[in-house]
């Protein structure tokens, strides 16, 4: 039996065999209702809040609901067997705290019962996804940007920066931006989630949104309850953001300053070999226009190398840049397991949850 690679992010869990050439088996929302004892759902007034959200920002939050959404993805989804569970590596965001990997292990061990576990960090498995092991990873997700050095495989964690900032905010502030342009019409945060994936771009450089700014052509979107609204400059609004972020009010530099600013902590000799294999990942960085506004912004930045970004192998499935750490993990699986270097059942059983920390480097 493959064993079961699982990358849970803030919006979406990934999860299937370890088989790097394919897609994952299982990509679905990871975000949960609350039931009642009698299987309905609680009564849906305005004030209950019956979303849960097992992982925040990157971490996981919810541990019951955890449990439960993999109990689903393992049993039901890809069809393990109680009793005779399997091996599974887990993909982890960058800076876990060693008490949520400690927690994490043993759930695994405890309430799984696998055989074998490894984890390994998201930006490592990145890289590995686009055949490199040195590089530097650019994380765009949706609830945090990760701007993460890799040298020979491991991160270089005081270079490393984590920022608050991602798809979930730009989906806040369209909402706050649809309001303002369509003050008679009342649109969920689900609807402008879907909107934003739909309509939100890249203007070519800071010329051409500025011109948008001018003059941008409208569009009409009908909801489903059939009103229609018209969307304009908002849509390159949410890509400007993540150049300029003080556009949604934060006192911070643009996503490829940021980068810059990373590697100039890192030690000189490493500065062109980080830069020039520089890979974005994350599913905001797959909005349209984005990865050529990132290229055109690092072609004018002031460091003396350029970073300049790694292409998929073309034998990689599509849409790589939205699961790359899954695919990295499904490489790594089929070396960890196989020679042994995963934390096998008697380790846990001898060593406890700590062990994770000697095991998963």
């Amino acid at each position: 039996m493959e064993a079961v690679v699982i990358d849970a992010g803030s919006k979406l869990l990934k999860a299937g065999p370890a088989i790097p050439d394919q897609a994952p088996f299982m990509i679905i929302p990871n975000q949960m209702k609350r039931m009642l004892d009698d299987g309905s759902v609680t009564d849906g007034s305005p004030l209950d809040d019956v979303a849960v959200d097992p992982v925040v920002r990157g971490f996981i939050r919810d541990w019951d609901a955890m449990e439960d959404l993999l109990h689903h993805v393992l049993y039901t989804g890809l069809g393990w067997e109680m009793g005779n569970e399997g091996q599974l590596l887990f993909t982890e965001p960058l800076c876990t705290p060693k008490d949520v990997r400690e927690q994490f292990v043993q759930l695994m061990f405890e309430t799984f019962n696998i055989s074998g576990f490894y984890a390994s960090e998201q930006a490592v498995l990145s890289l590995y996804a686009v055949g490199r092991i040195s590089g530097c990873t650019v994380d765009i997700g949706h609830g945090k940007i990760d701007i993460a050095p890799v040298i020979e495989g491991a991160v270089h964690h005081i270079a490393s920066r984590r920022f608050e900032l991602g798809g979930v905010d730009l989906t806040n502030f369209l909402a706050q931006e649809l309001g303002k342009s369509n003050p008679q019409v009342n649109i969920s945060i689900s609807e402008v989630e879907k909107i934003k994936e739909q309509y939100s771009c890249c203007a070519e450089d800071d010329l051409a949104y500025e011109k948008i700014q001018g003059s941008c052509p409208v569009e009409k979107h009908t909801l489903p309850d059939g009103q229609v609204i018209t969307i304009g400059r908002e849509r390159y609004t949410l890509g400007e953001a993540l150049f300029h972020p003080s556009l949604l009010g934060l006192d911070a530099h643009g996503v490829v300053e940021q980068l810059v600013s990373c590697i100039s902590t890192v030690s000189s000799d490493n500065h062109r070999q980080l830069l020039e294999n520089t890979v974005l990942c994350g599913g905001t960085s797959s909005m349209t226009g984005f990865e050529e506004r990132f290229q055109k912004e690092a072609s004018i930045c002031s460091s003396a190398v350029r970073p300049a970004l790694v292409k998929p192998p073309e034998y990689m499935p599509e849409n790589l840049t939205t699961y790359s750490a899954w695919v990295g993990g499904a490489i790594l699986a089929k070396v960890v397991f196989p020679q042994n270097q995963h934390v096998t059942k008697a380790d846990y059983d001898e060593t406890g949850p700590s062990i994770v920390h000697r095991k998963c480097f």
